[in-house]
C-alpha cells in the first residue's frame, strides 16, 4: 500500500485525510505538534472505516518517524487567515513551520512528493523546494485546484448549469490578484464569455478572486478547509494512480511564461513523478497583463522570504 502523510491535523489536515481514506487511495499519517490531537482524529476515521467498507491504515502521531517511506508529504501545517489579515502577514510564522515540516520528513522520506497548502502558498512552495533542496518536479503547490473550483461553483450558482458541464481555469498567484481565464473557461464547450453576460462573469471572476477571504469573514474564527482538502486529494489520486492529469497547480517556473526562480499558478500535468510538464496556454494581452501584474505580487512576497531566510 502507498503511505501519504499529512503535516497539520487542523480541520484542512485532517479533512484531507477524510477525502483520501474514503477513496481507499493510501495508508495514512496525521502528524501534529499538539499531543493527542493528531491521534484522537486518526482513530475516530479509523472507526468510520468499517461503516464505508474502506480497508486503510491511519495513524495520528507528534514524532516524524511515523511518516517513514512515505510516497506523498502534503503540508498544511500554519497559522490560518484571520479576518483582516492578508496570506503575506502569515510569512514569517508559517516560513518556520514550513521549513521545520520539510527539513524533518525529508530525513525519512527522501524520495518524497511534497503537496504545499499552507499560505502564502506560492511562497511556501518555494520554502520547502529550497529549504530541502528537491528537485522542482516533485514539490506542488495546491491553489489552482480550488481557485477553480470555486469559479465552477458560482459559474453553477449563476446558470443552474451542472458543475460537470463547467471547466474553468485560474491561473496566477494564489492571492486576490489571480488570474481566472475566461476565454479558455466554458460551459460544454461554450467560452464564458459567450455564455455570460459581461456584468456577470465579471461579479464571478471577482468573488473568485475573494473566495478565500468571503469564507474567513464569515466563518470569524478559520478559513476553508472542505474544498482545499478535496483540491488535494484530486492532486493525491492523479499522481498515485499514475492518471497525467492536467490541473492548473503552483509550479516552479523556469522560463515558461516568461516566469524565472518563482512557484506560481499554471497548467501542469500530474502523474507518478509529480509534474510531468507545465502546459502553456496562449495569453492574448490582457490575459498577459494580468499575468504580470499578478507575478509582481507572488515575486514580492518570495522577495520578502529570502530577507527573511537564506535559502
Amino acid at each position: 500500500m502507498t503511505k501519504v502523510s499529512i503535516i497539520g491535523a487542523g480541520m484542512t489536515g485532517a479533512t484531507t485525510a477524510h477525502w483520501l481514506a474514503e477513496r481507499e487511495l493510501a495508508d495514512i499519517v496525521l502528524i501534529d505538534v499538539l499531543e493527542g490531537m493528531p491521534q484522537g482524529k486518526a482513530l475516530d476515521l479509523l472507526e468510520a472505516l468499517p461503516i464505508i467498507g474502506k480497508d486503510v491504515e491511519i495513524v495520528g502521531s507528534n514524532d516524524y518517524e511515523a511518516t517513514k517511506d512515505s510516497d506523498i508529504i502534503v503540508i498544511t501545517a500554519g497559522l490560518a487567515r484571520k479576518p483582516g489579515m492578508s496570506r503575506d502577514d502569515l510569512l514569517t510564522a508559517n516560513a518556520a513551520i514550513v521549513g521545520k515540516a520539510t527539513t524533518e520528513t525529508l530525513k525519512y522520506s527522501p524520495d518524497a512528493i511534497y503537496v504545499v497548502l499552507t499560505n502564502p502558498l506560492d511562497t511556501m512552495a518555494y520554502l520547502t523546494m529550497k529549504v530541502g533542496n528537491i528537485p522542482a518536479h516533485r514539490v506542488i503547490g495546491q491553489a489552482g485546484v480550488l481557485d477553480s473550483a470555486r469559479m465552477r461553483a458560482f459559474v453553477a450558482l449563476e446558470t443552474g448549469v451542472s458543475v460537470e458541464n463547467i471547466d474553468c481555469y485560474v491561473l496566477g498567484g494564489h492571492g486576490d490578484e489571480m488570474v481566472p481565464l475566461t476565454r479558455h473557461s466554458n460551459i460544454a464547450g461554450i467560452p464564458l464569455r459567450e455564455y455570460l453576460p459581461t456584468d456577470k462573469l465579471e461579479a464571478i471572476v471577482n468573488r473568485t478572486r475573494k473566495g478565500g477571504g468571503e469564507i474567513v469573514n464569515l466563518l470569524k474564527t478559520g478559513s476553508a478547509y472542505y474544498a482545499p482538502a478535496a483540491a488535494i486529494a484530486q492532486m493525491v489520486e492523479a499522481i498515485l494512480k499514475d492518471k497525467h492529469l492536467i490541473v492548473p497547480c503552483a509550479a516552479y517556473m523556469q522560463g515558461e511564461y516568461g516566469l524565472q526562480d518563482m512557484f506560481f499558478g499554471v497548467p501542469v500535468q500530474l502523474g507518478r513523478q509529480g509534474i510531468e510538464r507545465i502546459v502553456e496556454y496562449k495569453l492574448d494581452p490582457d490575459e498577459k497583463a494580468a499575468f504580470k501584474k499578478s507575478a509582481a505580487s507572488v515575486k514580492e512576497t518570495i522577495d520578502a522570504l529570502n530577507n527573511l531566510v537564506k535559502l
